[in-house]
């Protein structure tokens, strides 16, 4: 099915809006095993609106509309589209009383133009709009299919998520396995599974690079969850066979949610003490429901003062190494080890810009220590990106050099 995302608003093209409806449902479609082949932006402009949708219809099979829905003068979409189309629009009177009693909860005023709003394309369904006014319309046409969605992103999303994605999956089960990687380029991963990937069309596998890690999405379509499971397994069996030593979730979990899943199996306890990461380990960790299970305490040691106060680390060690070394990462991780009863501590220091990098040190140099009462090491690790990207993906590698050592002592 080759889909296609019509965005309407002037806003958009004169970049007052950033577009972040067409990002939300391309990744949506894609989750859902749809080719997405073209994204339009045109302005409130009732003959470019009515020339984009006959180019769409000539060359797409689903076609989503956002924006253009709203009860003003120039919100036309759905009677350009219908013009366009030949289809008349149709009153729906339970819906005019579902706009009224929006208005009546609100205690506001409803004016005569929200009526424009209730007027439906004939033969359409109606998507509620669980959150404003303006309905969302899904119609079969001539072996099309044309979605209306509202321009406010989270009416929007609600709309998309609880009415579009049930009926887009009603002519066949589409479900998406998540695999989760770290510690490989997303061209390495695709040239080791380049094979599995030519050979397939049903699933169909994608790769995204994100944060510091590469998923692999396989989607497959079929008529029974059992029909897709059987087509989607053996798939995930032979990308495990050549990138399984990168895999940390198929599940769709998060670096952390992993860790903190490995802590817990282990009756062990965490503990964090950070420099370039300014906090952000301790506070993505905690977000975690049921963190303070396994979370005993995080520090910010930011300046040389700190790390010596807090964490005991030595001065001759400041002096003779600096603050970014391996030196100081271990002592870190061990300063917080022997002031607290965690059975794991790990640190972080590093430079993460856009200033203070220099030939010995360059920006993105981050040391990651690790301590327990048998190890105490570092690791040497180089991120690029801005100073939030560097954080990020040094965040992400601490909770994996976490898990790698869990699953270390477990083997």
């Amino acid at each position: 099915m080759k889909s296609e995302i019509i965005s309407v608003g002037s806003e958009l093209l004169l970049g007052n809006t950033i577009n972040t409806n067409a990002t939300f449902i391309s990744m949506k479609l894609a989750e859902l095993g749809i080719d997405i082949f073209y994204h339009t932006v045109v302005g409130d402009n009732a003959n470019r609106l009515k020339d984009v949708t006959k180019l769409a219809i000539s060359r797409s099979d689903l076609i989503i509309y956002t924006g253009g829905l709203g009860p003003t003068k120039d919100d036309l979409t759905k009677e350009v589209v219908s013009e366009t189309l030949g289809i008349e629009l149709e009153l729906n009177n339970i819906y005019l009383k579902n706009i009224k009693e929006y208005f009546k909860k609100k205690n506001a005023k409803m004016t005569e133009n929200n009526i424009k709003q209730a007027y439906i394309p004939k033969g359409g369904k109606i998507l509620n709009n669980d959150i404003g006014t303006a309905p969302g319309v899904f119609l079969n046409r001539k072996g099309k299919k044309i979605v209306f969605l509202p321009g406010p992103p989270n009416e929007m999303k609600t709309m998309f998520n609880n009415y579009t994605v049930p009926l887009l999956k009603q002519e066949n089960i589409i479900k998406s396995k998540v695999i989760k990687t770290m510690g490989i380029g997303e061209s390495s991963l695709e040239e080791l599974i380049k094979d599995i990937i030519a050979n397939q069309s049903n699933p169909t596998i994608a790769t995204y690079a994100k944060q510091g890690q590469v998923e692999i999405r396989v989607t497959g379509k079929g008529r029974s969850e059992k029909e897709v499971n059987q087509l989607i397994n053996p798939i995930i069996d032979k990308i495990n066979k050549k990138v399984g030593n990168y895999i940390y979730s198929y599940n769709d979990e998060s670096i952390e949610e992993v860790f903190f899943q490995l802590l817990k199996k282990n009756n062990m306890t965490v503990g964090f003490c950070e420099s370039c990461t300014g906090g952000l380990v301790s506070s993505r960790f905690t977000a975690l429901a049921d963190a303070s299970q396994v979370f005993e305490r995080g520090i910010v040691a930011y300046s040389n003062n700190s790390k010596m106060e807090e964490l005991n680390v030595n001065k001759d060690t400041l002096e003779a190494h600096g603050p970014v070394s391996e030196e100081t990462a271990r002592e870190m991780a061990l300063g917080l080890l022997n002031k607290s009863n965690v059975d794991i501590a790990l640190s972080t220091t590093g430079i993460a810009g856009p200033t203070g990098g220099t030939k010995t040190k360059p920006l993105g140099l981050v040391y990651i220590g690790l301590a327990t009462k048998n190890e105490n090491y570092a690791i040497k690790t180089f991120f690029t990106g801005d100073r939030n990207s560097i954080q990020r993906k040094a965040a992400n590698k601490v909770f994996a050099e976490g898990r790698k050592y869990l699953l270390k002592i477990n083997n």
